[in-house]
């Protein structure tokens, strides 16, 4: 005949056998004395012996207890040890990733969906800095913008970025019959971190008078892109990093020359993965999802 006993009756057993009280054992079992002693009567009737003999203050193991007691305790202290352990690790399945804020706001977020429900167990916290800002030092993982492979032990490259001159639709129908002469009088908006991007296009397409009446300097993609939309210059916007506000024609591009750089977004791990299954599932991912600029989720 199976045994059927609960766990929390041989739980209760076990801190009624340090304590020597069903009243103590109940404190810390955050029970009623009753319902200590219930459990324990369950537990002698279908063990078919005697665990304590009960006094009218205080309880005594008996014999048999005792024995039962040496052989059952090694065991619920490791089956607490183990639920323990394993509660802990699913409360602590947090991953860190540090990433700019445009990419996290225009690529990262509207993909994220995707992860969430194929990994519901696995917490993300994001920690968004400024195109061209050193990551964040406590981050498992980092996805950077950079004109050259970052230093780092594991790298993986995601896709190149290019620059596109774009301006709002209001500007553009003033601007797109007047050729490079635009680019004299109106004011010039890029990020700070590329200050002669809007020089090295001007030599792409060749303009030998290149002299703009006013560049303006963002701290980040989206106050770049922001700028143009708002209708204060023209942006050399990064692409394909902003291709929705192209498809909902919040930008429209001015010339169809693009500028092409060596700026690269990369993934980087800050330390060995191969103890942390969720970091390498989630590293798979980002990889998957957004490398190789020529994929067509990522054109324009």
């Amino acid at each position: 005949m199976p045994i059927q006993t609960p766990i929390r009756g041989l739980r209760s057993f076990c801190v009624a056998s340090k304590c020597l009280s069903f009243k103590h054992a109940a404190a810390q079992l955050f029970l009623t004395p009753s319902a200590v002693s219930h459990q324990i009567k369950q537990l002698e009737e279908q063990l078919g012996f005697v665990l304590f003999k009960r006094g009218t203050r205080s309880i005594e193991l008996t014999s048999s207890g005792k024995q039962f007691y040496q052989s059952i305790q090694p065991i619920i202290h490791q089956l607490e040890s183990t639920i323990s352990e394993f509660t802990h690790n699913q409360q602590n399945k947090t991953i860190v990733i540090s990433l700019p804020e445009f990419f996290a706001s225009e690529l990262f977020i509207p993909r994220l969906s995707e992860w969430s429900e194929q990994n519901p167990d696995i917490n993300l916290q994001l920690e968004t800095v400024k195109s061209g800002s050193e990551p964040s030092q406590v981050a498992d993982l980092s996805i950077v913008l950079a004109n050259g492979k970052p230093n780092a032990s594991i790298v993986h490259e995601l896709f190149p970025v290019r620059y596109a001159p774009a301006c709002n639709k209001k500007l553009y129908k003033k601007l797109k019959n007047i050729g490079f002469s635009a680019l004299r009088n109106t004011p010039l908006i890029l990020h700070r971190s590329r200050p002669w991007s809007w020089h090295q296009w001007a030599d792409k397409v060749n303009i030998d008078d290149f002299d703009p009446k006013q560049i303006i300097q963002f701290d980040s993609m989206f106050g770049v892109a922001r700028a143009a939309q708002q209708g204060m210059g023209i942006a050399l916007v990064p692409l394909p990093i902003s291709k929705t506000w192209f498809s909902e024609q919040l930008l429209v591009k001015l010339f169809d020359d693009e500028l092409n750089t060596n700026d690269r977004y990369y993934l980087i791990q800050h330390e060995n993965m191969e103890s942390k299954t969720e970091l390498t599932l989630f590293a798979n991912w980002v990889k998957e999802t957004f490398v190789d600029s020529s994929s067509s989720s990522l054109m324009l």
